[in-house]
């Protein structure tokens, strides 16, 4: 009898402790997934001074609403902490938007934040990815995001090659055949390219849409998504999503520069949007 007390005894002690334990670890899990900005909008929200510690939403009105205290202690936790952003910028950035007399916001509504969506398509028989940029416009009392540009490497490759080469031209004598020379160079469609200004430059977008609309390009499914932000003069920053356990993880800065001048950031957008 004694030994199977003291069996219960220890079996009841180990269940308590292992309770205890898991009490501790589900405790500990619902930390991590109030930490982590779970969606871009969060991201914003405490970004902004509109959301506290906890995760609770703050109105106008409330003692700590879009607060320099509560921001400069919650925006460097929205930056990547495994390496990729210079902690110096970091530190910069954080002091000149949380400042208490000129603090600097974002607006979901600007039209300088983009989308990049790596996405993949069916062309051709074949699955190809490429990248679609999309902002937010207004559209009648709302928003919508419509497709700004986008980059497809099986457009850009050929595009680039026929740029290249004009070994096939448009005879400069042709206006005085009432440009019956025509009839030849579009026999061959495949250089057709080759017959445009120097200067010309590709619309991808229409190719894009003109493929899609004819069925030649098929959606399949959208890979990841990033965001680039240009909304203060002198700041560039972008969002990737890093899906991790631990406190620093969702929606998280990866990327920050600070731009000296316009030609800088116009730079940096024909970079984003693979101009280059």
């Amino acid at each position: 009898m004694r030994i199977l007390l003291g069996f219960l005894t220890i079996l009841s002690f180990h269940l308590i402790w292992s309770q205890s334990r898991l009490s501790d670890e589900m405790k500990e899990t619902e930390k991590m997934l109030a930490a982590s900005t779970k969606q871009v909008n969060q991201f914003f929200l405490r970004f902004n001074g509109e959301e506290d510690k906890d995760g609770n939403r703050l109105n106008e009105g409330d003692r700590d609403f879009r607060s320099s205290g509560l921001r400069k202690n919650f925006i460097p936790n929205l930056f990547d902490q495994s390496g990729s952003v210079d902690g110096n910028l970091a530190n910069d950035f954080t002091k000149t938007v949380a400042d208490r007399k000129e603090p600097l916001f974002l607006n979901r509504h600007t039209e300088d934040w983009i989308a990049e969506v790596n996405a993949n398509f069916k062309y051709q028989g074949k699955s190809v990815s490429g990248l679609l940029y999309l902002r937010l416009e207004q559209q009648g009392k709302g928003y919508a995001w419509v497709i700004e540009d986008v980059s497809f490497d099986v457009f850009k490759n050929k595009m680039k090659k026929d740029l290249e080469d004009h070994s096939y031209f448009i005879h400069p004598m042709s206006h005085e055949l009432d440009f019956m020379t025509l009839r030849k160079a579009f026999q061959k469609e495949k250089n057709s390219n080759q017959y445009t200004s120097k200067e010309f430059e590709p619309d991808f977008l229409s190719i894009f849409l003109f493929e899609v609309q004819n069925r030649n390009m098929v959606f399949e499914t959208v890979k990841n998504v990033k965001f680039h932000f240009f909304v203060f003069d002198e700041w560039y920053f972008s969002l990737a999503n890093f899906n991790r356990p631990g406190y620093n993880s969702g929606w998280l800065i990866d990327n920050i520069f600070r731009l000296e001048n316009e030609n800088q950031k116009r730079q940096l957008k024909n970079y984003v949007y693979d101009k280059n």
